[in-house]
């Protein structure tokens, strides 16, 4: 268990039997562990794609462990047009995440405006438990990072906006940037 009694990530995929979605609708982040590569992107115009490189072989194992016991991962990004340098970058990278398993959706902000969304960020696991994932304003992890909620309204509220984003996004490989 990670700090404070609080389940990592790995954890809570770990515990997960049939789903688990998440629902991007950021469009920029200020998360330390990503300004180096991100960085890199804005002087170069380069993503590095090897899997080994950095965090990326513990979350393409992580992804990869849970696809092969049968979890379907699927991922939305609700993003705004013309897309911010961030986004960009993230989805120059996004290769990896389809390799590893995950199903990758983006969908424009002004697509989306009629779909009731929740305040943040989220993960949801098994259509039972959220984890909202918190920031500050200029990107950064909140402290704490992360609230967790098995209320069955905001587990509906969350499920219905995934859905409901992923049915009008458009797949990873015909987005462009």
């Amino acid at each position: 268990m990670s700090q404070n009694g609080v389940p990592s990530f790995a954890e809570l995929l770990a515990d997960t039997r049939r789903s688990a979605v998440h629902l991007e609708m950021r469009d920029a982040y200020g998360v330390g562990d990503e300004a180096e590569e991100f960085e890199q992107f804005k002087r170069t115009g380069h993503v590095d794609l090897d899997p080994t490189a950095r965090w990326w072989p513990g979350w393409l194992g992580t992804v990869r462990e849970a696809v092969g016991r049968g979890i379907v991962m699927r991922r939305a990004r609700i993003v705004s047009e013309p897309v911010t340098d961030y986004i960009r970058w993230e989805h120059a990278a996004t290769p990896l995440n389809v390799e590893a398993g995950e199903l990758v959706r983006w969908l424009p902000r002004r697509r989306a405006v009629d779909i009731a969304l929740p305040g943040a960020d989220f993960w949801l696991f098994d259509d039972r438990l959220v984890q909202f994932n918190i920031f500050t304003g200029n990107g950064d992890w909140a402290d704490p990072p992360k609230e967790f909620s098995e209320d069955p309204a905001v587990v509906k509220l969350c499920s219905d906006a995934f859905e409901a984003v992923w049915e009008r996004a458009v797949d990873h490989k015909k987005y462009t940037v």
